[in-house]
């Protein structure tokens, strides 16, 4: 910011609700700085009758660069603080003896009638429709998943379990929402830089509140440490791993999480290579400490599940010039 107008400024009785001069004039100075916004203003005020018109609109351009620095700082926030790999102890206990199955047909039929595959290579999902027709099955579902007694499951239970729970909880959520062009326009999180409904607690298990992030970031991650589970849990997003047709099992499971990463990693969303020019998709950059920490890590493991041609491609790639990830919701259509 020009430092004469800040000067200018700061000469002012510009007194607003709660912010005093000494207040606002260190503040708008700072957003100056940080956004290269200039206030339009007559530097010479020829009578003080202009000044209350002056302080008036000085006011308003000042909480407009508030909203709008506030508004830079959530999406930054969301680009570059994704949430660590944080244990919740309590959700360790298991029992390797068990021989308990969880009941995930329902939530496979549901799958297999309203998860779309596309000649894109991108599963899109009928929302419209399983809320006009099958809205209470999804709810039973859900219902039933946590009434079940996860502590007692095998860990080959517990990881479809979770998987499957995240997901068909994110369906549920979009659906209560419905329609909207995106989870991030969800904003039910606690918060006031919260973006979409990922810290909200949604359903209690064994006594305990959850959100989607305690599923994702404190139960799934910290407990299997496999980055494979990116994979298969599903945000809602074009950006994001397929949902797959078909409910996750303790049987399937294994198979399935690596044909999903072998789907994502050879599909444009999960890497591309334009010109010696590598983009991927945004999820190895939030979780880069799932992927071996650093690039190197995040390149190897792009290999690992590259098909040959695109592996030879990729032996030759030293750096990644950029991530990329697409928000927009995963719907066959338009919302009905």
């Amino acid at each position: 910011m020009n430092k004469v107008l800040a000067a200018s400024l700061c000469s002012l009785p510009l007194l607003t609700a709660g912010v005093d001069d000494l207040g606002f004039c260190m503040l708008f100075t700072q957003i100056g700085v940080n956004t290269g916004f200039v206030l339009p203003v007559r530097t010479n005020i020829p009578d003080m009758t202009n000044i209350r018109l002056f302080r008036a609109s000085a006011r308003s351009v000042y909480i407009g660069a508030l909203v709008a620095l506030f508004t830079l700082v959530a999406a930054t926030s969301m680009a570059t603080a994704a949430p660590k790999s944080d244990l919740w102890p309590r959700w360790e206990a298991h029992d390797p003896a068990s021989i308990m199955i969880v009941d995930h047909g329902s939530w496979s039929r549901l799958l297999g009638r309203y998860a779309r595959p596309n000649a894109d290579g991108v599963t899109r999902f009928d929302y419209a429709g399983l809320r006009d027709a099958d809205r209470p099955a999804l709810d039973g579902y859900v219902a039933a998943l946590s009434a079940t007694p996860v502590s007692s499951l095998n860990r080959g239970e517990q990881l479809a379990y979770w998987i499957n729970f995240y997901n068909a909880l994110t369906v549920q959520v979009i659906l209560d929402h419905y329609p909207t062009d995106s989870i991030l326009d969800i904003k039910i999180s606690p918060g006031f830089f919260s973006i979409g409904p990922w810290d909200k607690k949604l359903v209690t298990v064994e006594g305990e509140e959850l959100s989607l992030n305690d599923m994702e970031h404190r139960i799934l991650r910290p407990i299997w440490r496999d980055p494979r589970i990116h994979y298969g849990v599903n945000c809602a997003s074009i950006g994001c791993p397929n949902l797959l047709t078909t409910a996750y099992t303790a049987d399937n499971v294994d198979g399935l999480l690596t044909e999903n990463a072998v789907a994502y990693v050879n599909h444009p969303r999960g890497a591309s290579l334009q010109n010696g020019a590598l983009t991927v998709s945004s999820i190895y950059d939030w979780f880069e400490e799932d992927f071996g920490g650093n690039e190197t890590g995040i390149l190897a493991h792009l290999r690992q599940y590259a098909k040959p041609d695109f592996r030879e491609q990729l032996r030759l790639v030293l750096e990644i010039s950029d991530f990329d990830y697409d928000w927009s919701l995963n719907e066959v259509d338009g919302p009905s």
